[in-house]
């Protein structure tokens, strides 16, 4: 892949400011980089099913959902196996039948599919797509050097948007924490009892009215913070 290309890839991720952004800008980059190409699709498994993230311009809908709700097709078997899966002409396709029928109605005669590794063994790939038997056929080394180079901006965004759930992970942690305490802190001044009791009490309303701790706290916080006058109604 040329130097011109990495650049730009470069240039997205610094650009995007996650991954859903990030790879809308390879799918793009990617029907202009790989000879044949007319739509590309990127495939990333997330909570343990395939979804599109990302299509290029001019992708026909459903192309990939398709494979998804059969449980196979080039995609699904590219990040199911690890292996590239390369269908030059569907038209005498024979290893997905439901999909292939779909797939030449909405005018795609040829598909690449190329695995791409990411962190933690999720199953990806990047789909190619061409209108005309074996058009993608000359394209598949450009395609492959580019999975490799994208494999790397999906895996860093990956990252980022790992690290981004796990602070906001913290966040709901530390908040849920807080209004907990205050709640144990009423009932202590009011009932003049322990923290551990006062705790245990909540625990139990909690359990009886079916009601999340946190959620009960919260009730209990906002009923005492109210003005005087509401509360007296």
């Amino acid at each position: 892949m040329s130097s011109e290309t990495s650049d730009t890839l470069d240039q997205a991720m610094a650009r995007s400011s996650g991954l859903d952004t990030l790879l809308r800008d390879l799918t793009d980059r990617a029907v202009q980089e790989v000879p044949g190409a007319v739509a590309c699709s990127i495939t990333v498994r997330r909570a343990g099913r395939l979804l599109t993230l990302a299509g290029s311009e001019g992708m026909p809908s459903g192309l990939d959902l398709r494979q998804y709700e059969n449980g196979s097709g080039p995609c699904v078997d590219a990040a199911e196996t690890g292996e590239e899966q390369y269908a030059p002409d569907l038209a005498a396709e024979s290893r997905w039948p439901p999909y292939t029928e779909y797939a030449l109605s909405t005018g795609v005669r040829c598909v690449l599919a190329v695995p791409v590794a990411v962190e933690g063994g999720s199953g990806a790939a990047i789909n190619f797509y061409g209108v005309g038997a074996q058009d993608l056929g000359t394209g598949r080394e450009a395609a492959r050097a580019f999975a490799a180079r994208a494999g790397d901006a999906i895996d860093m965004a990956l990252r980022i948007e790992n690290r981004r759930q796990s602070a906001a992970d913290v966040r709901t942690a530390l908040l849920s924490r807080s209004v907990i305490d205050q709640a144990v802190g009423i009932l202590m001044a009011r009932e003049r009892i322990d923290a551990r009791i006062a705790l245990e009490r909540l625990r139990r309303v909690s359990q009886d009215r079916n009601v999340k701790l946190r959620d009960l706290c919260g009730q209990l916080v906002a009923k005492v913070s109210a003005p005087d006058s509401r509360r007296r109604q």
